[in-house]
């Protein structure tokens, strides 16, 4: 078996295991407290966000169809309408807690064009979510890559594989995961 290394680098800068914590922890603490244009501002420009189909195989996002496949555009224009009155499913907004464990630093992903690498990283997660009388939990793993900007962190594709076999009848994903 190998073990998960505890740092990566990314453009020649050491980021530890610890680092990626701190991030991802930050991350679930901006999504509880719906801040989202915080939560925009840990992604680079150009950025995807992705929540695939609970069919979805590890190849195309096409393939078996996905929930969420957001360009930096479409990114955009979800945190656009998650903070106005228009996210109807949101209004008010769901009370939700991000549980994030097994944080691994995967592999380094070089650059192209000799741009900084990028650092993988996978972590696992439980949502809850209380909503109209209802309490649900979404459980699956992140597969992120991250950049660095400065001294942050950034995501370059922030990915939420659910673990379920299928979402109940009359689910909704009208939250981040």
């Amino acid at each position: 078996m190998t073990v998960p290394a505890t740092t990566g680098h990314i453009g020649g800068r050491e980021i530890t295991r610890a680092d990626v914590e701190d991030f991802l922890y930050a991350e679930a603490d901006i999504l509880d407290a719906w801040k989202y244009d915080d939560w925009l501002a840990l992604f680079e420009p150009g950025a995807r966000f992705e929540v695939p189909a609970t069919d979805w195989t590890g190849t195309s996002m096409h393939a078996s169809g996905s929930f969420v496949t957001d360009d930096w555009d479409l990114l955009r224009a979800r945190v656009k309408r998650l903070k106005s009155r228009k996210a109807h499913a949101e209004n008010p907004p769901s009370r939700t807690h991000r549980m994030i464990s097994n944080v691994r630093l995967r592999e380094h992903v070089p650059g192209e064009g000799g741009e900084p690498g990028l650092l993988r990283v996978t972590a696992a997660f439980i949502v809850h979510r209380a909503r109209d009388g209802e309490f649900d939990a979404y459980v699956g793993r992140y597969d992120h890559l991250l950049v660095t900007d400065g001294d942050a962190l950034r995501f370059r594709l922030r990915r939420a594989v659910l673990g379920h076999e299928h979402l109940p009848a009359g689910s909704r994903l009208s939250f981040i995961l």
